[in-house]
Parts: C-alpha cells; structure tokens; sequence
C-alpha cells in the first residue's frame, strides 16, 4: 500500500498548491467568486461536471448498480439530463445576466424584493450539500488508512477549506479540472475495463445475473420518475451549479461547454452502474450496497492503480464539497448578511474600501467550519440530502423558472410561492416520512398554483424592472459593465 498511499499524498499535497497559487489570481470580487467570468470552452467543461459529479455520483452510483444492475445509472444520469436541460435552454441567458446568486436574478426579475426569504432556502441547500460531502470523506480515508471517522471528516475537510479559503473560484476551478483529469482516467479508463474483465467479461455477467440487472427500467418508473424531479430539476436552479455558468466566457462558452459536460455524466452514469454488476458477479453477498465500490477497489486492483482510483473517489468528493461551499459562503454573505445590514457596504466609514475579497474569504472560512462541525455530529447523510434537495425543488424551481419563463409572473407570486412550496413539503415529510416521494411531488404543485394564482391576482410586474431584466438578459447594462465604461470614460487629471 505504500505506493498507493503516496499517490494520495501527492494529490493532496497537489490541491494545497493549487489553493496557493490561486490565491495570487484571486484580487477582485469577481476573480475570487466568479473565476473573473473568463472560463473557456475545455476548462468550463471539466470543471463543471466535476462539481456535478460527486461521491453521490461515484459510490453511490456504483452502489446503486449493484443493487439494480445497469437501471442503477438513472440517478446520475438525471443529474446529465439536467445538466443538458441547462446548458441548452438557460445556461446563456444566466451567463448574460452578470449576477452572483440565484436571488440576484430574482431580484433583478421582481424588483428587488425576493432575494432575502430565497437566499435562505438555497442556504440550507448549499450548506446540506457541503455537509454531505464532507462526511463522505470518512468513507474513503477508511479505506485507505482505517482512520477515525472524526479524524477523516477533519483531514478531509480542512483540505477543501484551505483552498477555497485561499483562492476562491480560481482555486476551485483550478483542482476541480485536475479532479476532472484523476475521474476521468481513475474511473472510466481504469476501474471499468478492470472490473469487467475481472467478472468474466459482459456474457459471464449475464449469465450470473437475473435478467432485471440488464433491463433499462429495472429500478421502476416511480424511482426515475422522482430522480428527474429531484435531481434533473435541481440542476437547473442550485446556487452551486450557477456559480459555474456565471464563470463562462461569454453565453457560447456557457452552452455549449456545460453541453459537453452533461454528456459526460451520462457516460460516468452508465460506468458507475457497470461497475456495480460487475462487483455483484465478485461479491454478491455485500451487506451494503455502498461498500462495492470501496471492495473492488480494495480487493481487484493492481497497487499504485488503486491508490490512482480511490483518489478519483477523493476527487469526486472535493469537487462537490468545495463547489458546494464556496456557493454556500456566497449566499450566506450576499444574499443574506449584506441584506440584513440593510446594504452593501462598499467603504468603511474613514473612506478606505471595502475588500470585498477578505469579506468573502472570511465567509468560506467560517462556512467550513461549520460545515465540518455539523458533518462530525451528523448520522444520517440520506436524510438530510433529501430535505435539502426536496426544499429547493419544492420552494425555489417554480418561482426561478417561472421568472425566466413567464412575464406575467410577479414578485407576490414568487414569495408565495417559495413559502407554499416550502412549508407544504416540510408538512408533508413530517406527514409521510422523509424519504418518501409524495413531499417534493405536492409541495411542488403547491407552490406552482400559488405561484400562478397569487401572480394573476395582483399587478404586473412594474414595466421598468422587466424592461432593466430585458437588457440584463442581454448582456448589458450589469454592474461590471457599467464600471468597464466609466473606467474607459474617465478622464485623467492634469496638472
């Protein structure tokens, strides 16, 4: 193991230094939060399915195609239709906007009064995401060094906080393309071919298998039905997965870049489920679904190959945790404490300005320790992923797409909307059980009649906002824009 455990260290090693040297890009607001809106087309591409594609997408995926067989793929290839879903039909126009957060758009859209109540419920989001992933942590330095759960969350944890802390997006997208890389060559050019040919190749599979592991809809309709309401939808409106469109180029960048990239989870998907079968023919007595991709690893691969793989499983993991956090620093500080002081503070009160890079810095620090305390006590992953992701698709998707979609859509329906949506799945998890399926299916038909009934009832929204939404939507008139133009204007003194 002693080859395996030096590639891990490497690659450790590796994200503190990009962290460093991010830290040196890192001088402005946009640069730290946004990657300066300068991605192109390869570096968007990798980095974005490398934030959507976690240890959810990796373990579980594989743990789900043991399970299921090749059905087992439909989870995360919801998350690639999603991601396509985006790219296509949205990804330009959010890129055009120049805003930071998803309640910015909202606000831009209804006038300036939606960003507050919408900001915490994509907080909670981005926060249980965060959570979630850094307990995954725990699984994969088991693994590989038998550590203390705690211990692993902490060591795991701290790496991604260093980073993020240090350089913001550049440091991010900067490790996130290199996970990109280790996933790419660790899982689909290593692990797969391996793990079938270990098994016996596809005929042996087949034959040591029902015939429900090879049928497409074997998990049954009702589970990828919801995995398409769940995650398919909450592609489209994550804070995490905005982020990363609005560091695209221009709006071509952000289409057909995130295009490339859902395709590529669809690929990732139908590998992970692979994968699984193939572990099912090796081991078909596994007490736990989600230990086929560690045992596999552990058990069937070549040393220093393995330690290549299981930091494409290291990888997965820090590409949603950091992608997750900095999203969840960036609401918290913009959406939320900035609104609750009543403004923006752009100068201290003796005249200097406000370095808003050390703000947002403070904000990823602060927001990871949390997150690390809260990954430490917390048991239950499942669970506190599904309220997560069922609060955001059951309060925020209908009044995002509605605002994107329909004009007649006001910001009293919009608020309504998030506050139906909400506590109708609250009531109804708390009714049904948190797993269960109803919550996210009539919290958001709730918050869809809300939205259109409260929106009809009262005025349009106000000509002017919807005129200033018109030209956000095409790429002008943004904050950046307008300080581009008064630095071109200016003219310099002269003595």
């Amino acid at each position: 193991m002693a080859v395996d455990y030096a590639v891990i260290v490497v690659y450790l090693a590796g994200m503190l230094a990009m962290g460093w040297w991010g830290m040196r890009r890192a001088k402005s607001k946009s640069e730290f939060l946004v990657a300066g809106r300068r991605l192109g087309p390869w570096m968007y591409s990798g980095t974005m399915a490398a934030i959507v594609l976690g240890g959810a997408s990796t373990i579980g995926g594989v743990g789900l195609g043991y399970k299921y067989g090749l059905s087992g793929a439909w989870m995360v290839f919801a998350i690639g239709l999603g991601l396509l879903a985006l790219s296509v039909f949205f990804s330009a126009r959010i890129a055009r906007l120049k805003v930071y957060t998803v309640s910015e758009m909202l606000d831009l859209r209804y006038g300036g009064r939606a960003g507050l109540i919408t900001g915490i419920v994509m907080w909670a989001y981005t926060l249980m995401l965060a959570v979630t992933s850094t307990i995954a942590y725990a699984t994969i330095f088991d693994v590989l060094f038998d550590m203390n759960r705690t211990l692993a969350i902490i060591l795991g944890g701290s790496i991604v906080v260093a980073y993020s802390t240090l350089g913001g997006m550049w440091s991010i997208t900067l490790t996130d393309m290199v996970q990109f890389v280790v996933k790419t060559i660790g899982v689909l050019l290593l692990l797969l071919p391996i793990a079938v040919v270990k098994a016996g190749g596809f005929a042996e599979m087949k034959a040591q298998l029902p015939t429900d592991y090879f049928a497409p809809l074997g998990i049954g309709g009702e589970t990828i039905f919801t995995y398409v309401l769940i995650y398919t939808f909450g592609m489209l409106i994550g804070q995490d997965i905005w982020q990363r469109v609005f560091t695209a180029r221009n709006d071509k960048v952000a289409r057909y870049g995130g295009t490339v990239a859902g395709t590529y989870c669809l690929v990732y998907a139908l590998a992970g489920a692979v994968i699984g079968t193939a572990a099912k023919v090796l081991y078909p007595n596994l007490a736990n679904a989600d230990d086929a991709f560690a045992t596999i690893v552990k058990d069937e691969l070549p040393m220093g190959v393995r330690g290549l793989v299981l930091a494409a499983a290291l990888a997965a993991v820090m590409s949603t945790s950091s992608g997750a956090l900095i999203a969840c620093a960036t609401v918290a500080n913009n959406d939320i404490w900035q609104r609750l002081r009543g403004a923006v503070t752009r100068h201290r009160a003796d005249g200097e300005p406000h370095d808003e890079v050390k703000g947002n810095r403070m904000f990823i620090l602060a927001m990871g320790v949390a997150v690390i305390v809260i990954a430490i006590a917390l048991n239950n992953v499942i669970e506190a992923l599904t309220v997560a992701y069922n609060l955001l698709v059951g309060g925020l998707l209908v009044p995002i797409l509605g605002g994107l979609l329909w004009k007649r859509g006001t910001v009293h329906g919009a608020l309504s909307s998030v506050v139906v949506g909400g506590l109708a799945v609250i009531g109804l998890m708390w009714h049904y059980g948190i797993l269960a399926n109803q919550p996210v299916y009539y919290g958001l038909l709730a918050s869809l009649a809300t939205y259109v009934v409260v929106s009809l009832a009262t005025p349009p929204t106000d000509a002017a906002v919807l005129a200033h939404w018109r030209e956000r939507l095409a790429g002008r008139g943004g904050p950046e824009d307008t300080a581009e133009a008064a630095a071109e204007t200016a003219v310099p003194a002269t003595h």
